[in-house]
């Protein structure tokens, strides 16, 4: 197996373990969650979604392009949910991390595209 299918298959995993976590969060938000969450919720779901289908890629041969091609997702997927937390969260701490996480995630996208070219 080569380097870039042992990449794709080990990515692919976390990913459909990913699915299998958020189907028993979803279960449990809706057990507990306010309907104040719901916003939120509702953000980060998508955002979720949104991520594994940009994460579904036909592997280019390329490690490195296949890599950007997960990782960029990965990461527009991290700022949606870090805006999210900045548009309804409370805790002033969470709110600090993430702005930082909203900065640095771009950043790396940004770092990641130039290291292409």
């Amino acid at each position: 197996m080569t380097c870039a299918n042992r990449l794709l298959l080990a990515l692919g995993l976390a990913a459909a373990a990913m699915g299998c976590t958020r189907a028993a969060d979803d279960s449990a938000v809706r057990r507990t969650g306010g309907a104040a969450d719901g916003p939120f919720v509702a953000a980060s779901g998508a955002a979720m979604e949104q991520m594994m289908k940009a994460m579904a890629i036909r592997p280019s041969g390329d490690v490195d392009r296949d890599f950007v091609a997960l990782m960029v997702p990965h990461h527009e997927s991290a700022i949606a949910m870090a805006q999210a937390e900045l548009r309804y969260g409370k805790n002033e701490t969470l709110r600090r991390m993430a702005q930082e996480i909203v900065v640095t995630q771009q950043q790396e996208i940004a770092a990641m595209r130039l290291a292409l070219r």
